[in-house]
């Protein structure tokens, strides 16, 4: 009776709406970060808590995240909840989520099927694509697939058209365009080449303004009939649709067919999409359930890029959904109407449970704003806000890039920061190029779980991958070898402070004598092949240094490839494996400074903790960067400031804690290839500062990327873009670096543990456990282990040594040096 009355006080002293959750599912580890008042001091500070799980787990839950917070619940409110139960939201205030449901999906190419709707005549034009040969001299080309099934009704032509008065190249194009007044008006029709004499453009037709400034001349709209010059008619002896009741009788047969989802893609619709409107609003008329509107989406110019983009959305979306359906359904009602109805309550004054979620951009987005398109990379996504925000020295005159090394358990993610998140508006992912704004981030198959196979004579490792069920070899489900299961062997990981989290009882260990005895098997293989005596130890650090080799690459993509020096960069490492390569990897790139913070192994999901909301808006432009110009695109951009600020505003975020950036998307006139343009402050010659204008930093950006400037050529405004970022914290605190050099200022403040000394003069003792690592060192017998927790702020680790924590292990290398603070390891690599 006691106990029970001490659990109802302990879940009573908890607030309601006070628990704040973060979940990241990742390929094979579902990592969970949560923070509460501690109920014995409400108003001091929070206590945090963290919670890893295998991302499936088939036999023991249905979802991994949803089980992670029912775990959370238990801990904090002290309360027995049982698999299945309905979950009370009562207590969170929100749910952090990023996932790779979408990602996977799109990998896998188990997306929902749907259809496209495109303009008469270019029904093919996503199959054909950009004519890109990325592997021009292989015998056999594959083309890459689309995503839609290229079945007649699977395609859907609509019979609608606009073009654009004038043409690209035109060296007076200014001069011979159409005139619009202040209301939006023909004030002058078209005077260049191709002019009739007679009608406002080239020919009849009627012309507006669309939004990006460019004249659209309506030549045929859905219901109407078209509008064709006075030619003989044999030359136009297609059936035309004479209404928007044969576009409603062919969504129809789609619906029928059992169609839910479709994809809308008109010519030139980034600039006039009243016609993509009209479809779509149709199509939900008769009951579609996801329409992707390539105008909303993507308004950007590239036909065939805001095709494949709307194609994906429709392609991802409807996958998404269901699985949010499926997750809402874990829990009470009040966290779906706190989600889908947060404006609502707020301007009641009430606040409910909500659930937020990480876009591809590094921005908090709510349900409404988050779809398939922007999830891609959801998942990695928190993990570069996480070190961002953790590992950046951001005072004057100590600024240093930081390379995020996120190595997980199926692929290593590997972006760069320098102040701001480098972001990138067309990737490829599984074969997809589409066009969304996305952090910059090089993934290659290379994690803990890379399957590891002895074939042809190389060692490899990846691209498949062991998952999360079966899993590698150790994780006592009869999976294949792994990356795992060689940091096991090696003793860089150790079974008795590893999460016992395996087995049909989710309570056993690693299992060291099946990664031994699978490993045995290759050694014996490798021996035969190369006519050789290796050692099991000497074979799979072999694939250890094969896994190191793949991680190295994307890092020196991402700055040796585009100028940067890779040894002047600080690496922050995370990731469930990433302290077990960390030390390796910066000795192979030259770098000096690694940084891994306290919750590394999370840092995904804590990432998403002091992640910021972020909105943004877009419009195209097509004009050129005047000094004429130049007052009309700014008005434009405080257009879309104001618009952006009010929704910040209504979402809780004012004054100072709004941060708005404010970009152009520039080009030169000739090329193809544009630049979204952010101008930084300079220093000026009297040593202030002042803000570059946009043609500066323009140059600036195209010189860093390509090394040339194609000076005297006009330059075109291609898009304007408006981001505003509402931040969840004024600041963050000292950083690690600060800490650091406070430590070094204060004598006696760094105790040196080393190996022979061990824990001399600090309350961590080392147990003592045989580690191998790279020649000449090899197999030390007695290696210190530290336990982080109980290491001191100021105690000064040398290797060879190990560091571990509850959810991750860092291998020290001899001449390495890992310095603890309060923000977790400051470790300096030996030349």
């Amino acid at each position: 009776m006691a106990s029970s009355t001490l659990t109802s006080t302990l879940k009573d002293r908890i607030p309601d709406r006070s628990i704040r959750i973060c979940a990241d599912r990742g390929g094979t580890f579902c990592d969970v970060h949560a923070s509460y008042p501690d109920p014995d001091n409400i108003n001091g500070e929070r206590k945090e808590l963290v919670v890893k799980l295998l991302s499936q787990d088939p036999a023991n839950y249905a979802d991994a995240p949803t089980e992670g917070i029912r775990r959370v619940l238990e801990i904090v409110t002290g309360e027995s909840i049982p698999r299945g139960k309905v979950l009370d939201t009562s207590k969170i205030d929100y749910i952090r989520l990023s996932t790779t449901i979408a990602t996977n999906a799109l990998l896998e190419r188990k997306g929902h099927k749907h259809a496209l709707l495109i303009t008469k005549g270019f029904k093919d034009l996503l199959l054909i694509g950009n004519q890109s040969r990325p592997r021009i001299f292989d015998l056999n080309i594959k083309r890459p697939g689309v995503l839609y099934s290229n079945s007649y009704w699977q395609v859907l032509e609509i019979d609608e058209r606009v073009t654009l008065v004038g043409y690209t190249s035109d060296p007076k194009a200014e001069e011979h365009q159409v005139q619009f007044d202040d209301d939006g008006d023909v004030g002058r029709g078209y005077r260049g080449k191709g002019w009739d004499g007679v009608n406002v453009g080239e020919g009849p037709g009627k012309v507006v303004r669309g939004i990006s400034g460019e004249a659209v001349r309506i030549l045929k709209e859905p219901g109407a009939p078209p509008v064709l010059p006075s030619l003989p008619s044999s030359l136009f002896n297609r059936k035309w649709i004479a209404d928007t009741r044969q576009v409603e009788e062919q969504l129809k047969t789609l619906y029928d067919e059992g169609f839910r989802s479709l994809a809308i893609v008109f010519v030139h619709s980034y600039t006039y999409p009243q016609h993509e409107e009209i479809v779509g609003n149709l199509a939900r008329k008769i009951g579609f359930e996801h329409v992707s509107e390539s105008s909303k989406l993507v308004p950007m110019i590239k036909m065939v890029l805001r095709g494949v983009s709307s194609t994906a959305d429709a392609y991802l979306t409807p996958i998404l959904r269901q699985y949010l359906d499926g997750f809402f359904s874990g829990f009470d009602k009040s966290l779906k109407e706190g989600t889908f109805h947060a404006d609502e309550l707020a301007h009641e004054g009430k606040r409910g449970a909500r659930v937020e979620f990480m876009a591809s951009d590094g921005g908090l987005v709510d349900l409404n704003n988050f779809s398939g398109l922007k999830s891609i990379l959801s998942g990695p996504a928190g993990g570069v806000v996480g070190y961002a925000l953790t590992s950046w020295d951001g005072r004057p005159g100590k600024k240093v890039p930081v390379i995020g090394l996120d190595v997980g358990g199926t692929s290593t993610d590997v972006s760069r920061f320098d102040g701001r998140y480098e972001v990138v508006y067309e990737t490829t992912t599984a074969g997809v190029t589409v066009q969304s704004p996305q952090l910059d981030i090089n993934t290659v198959a290379a994690g803990g779980g890379s399957c590891l196979t002895f074939r042809n004579g190389l060692f490899l490792a990846g691209p498949e991958s062991a998952g999360a069920n079966p899993g590698p070899a150790c994780y006592r489900k009869g999976g294949p070898l792994a990356v795992t299961d060689a940091n096991l062997l090696l003793g860089r990981l150790i079974p008795d402070f590893f999460p016992k989290i395996f087995g049909k009882s989710e309570k056993e260990p690693l299992d060291s004598e099946a990664a031994r005895t699978a490993f045995e098997k290759v050694v014996k293989e490798v021996n035969e092949n190369m006519h050789g005596e290796l050692s099991l130890d000497e074979v799979v650090y072999g694939f250890i240094k094969v896994a190191n080799e793949t991680m190295c690459r994307p890092i020196r993509a991402l700055t040796e490839a585009r100028g940067y020096a890779t040894g002047k960069h600080v690496l922050a490492s995370f990731g469930g494996a990433g302290g077990q390569h960390a030390c390796e990897i910066a000795k192979l790139l030259g770098i000096k400074t690694i940084v891994i913070h306290r919750y590394s192994s999370i840092l995904s999901a804590y990432g998403l903790a002091l992640a910021d909301r972020a909105h943004e808006l877009q419009e195209p432009s097509a004009t050129f960067y005047t000094p004429q110009n130049i007052p009309s695109l700014i008005a434009r951009l405080d257009k879309l400031t104001e618009q952006v600020k009010q929704e910040l505003d209504q979402q809780g975020f004012k004054g100072s804690r709004v941060k708005v950036e404010r970009m152009l998307n520039m080009r030169f006139e000739g090329t193809d290839t544009s630049l979204m343009v952010l101008p930084q402050v300079k220093r000026t010659h009297s040593g202030g500062e002042e803000p570059e204008d946009y043609l500066e930093a323009f140059k600036r950006v195209y010189k860093t990327e390509f090394g040339f400037v194609l000076e005297g050529k006009p330059v075109i405004v291609d898009d304007i873009k408006v981001r505003g970022i509402g931040k969840t914290f004024d600041d963050l605190g000292a950083s690690i670096y600060e800490e650091v050099e406070e430590l070094h200022a204060k004598g006696g403040a760094v105790n040196v543990l080393s190996h022979e000394r061990g824990a001399s003069g600090s309350k961590a003792e080392p147990n003592r456990y045989s580690v191998y690592f790279s020649p000449p060192t090899g197999r030390v017998d007695d290696t210190p282990v530290y336990l982080l927790g109980k290491l001191a702020v100021g105690d000064l680790v040398e290797g060879p040594a190990m560091v571990i924590d509850e959810t991750q292990t860092i291998v020290i290398i001899p001449g390495a040096k890992a310095l603890v603070t309060s923000r977790g390891l400051y470790i300096k690599v030996d030349e």
